[in-house]
């Protein structure tokens, strides 16, 4: 147990982020699904439009809860928005390029409402990992001036 402690107190940083991205991210998912499953299954946008809004609208979101709750960022410098635009781009191209092949590939036998629909859950699980280590190293990175700012020097 004492190990336990340890590795949280020396650690306790890193794991306060994890759960505030957490926090913002189930609120982010749960914004981001409804939209998603309206656009895709009630208004009958295709699977990148329908994704793309969702991803979007989720984005401007995250954007400000993420810098505000879980990397505390104070002095946002110009080049912040660009660099989470940046990020969220990639890890969403990335992230639905490959599930939407791997979900055909695997339930080939099911209709495409199907396939579909799986792929956007699993476009959403390797999004949050690719997303968060790309706002953590990335987007909110701490730079020397960030950090002496932080400290008061």
């Amino acid at each position: 147990m004492d190990k336990i402690k340890a590795l949280y107190a020396n650690n306790k940083d890193f794991v306060m982020e994890v759960i505030h991205f957490g926090i913002v991210g189930v609120c982010n998912t749960l914004l981001g699904w409804g939209i998603m499953a309206v656009l895709y299954n009630l208004i009958h946008m295709n699977y990148w439009l329908s994704t793309g809004i969702s991803y979007f609208i989720g984005s401007v979101f995250s954007y400000h809860a993420n810098a505000k709750l879980t990397f505390k960022v104070e002095n946002r410098d110009k080049g912040l928005p660009w660099r989470f635009a940046v990020n969220i781009l990639i890890c969403y191209l990335i992230s639905f390029s490959v599930a939407q092949p791997l979900v055909k590939r695997v339930l080939s036998a099911q209709p495409a409402v199907i396939v579909d629909n799986v792929a956007m859950v699993l476009g959403m699980c390797f999004f949050v990992v690719m997303n968060f280590f790309g706002q953590k190293l990335f987007v909110f990175r701490k730079t020397k001036k960030r950090e002496k700012t932080e400290e008061g020097t």
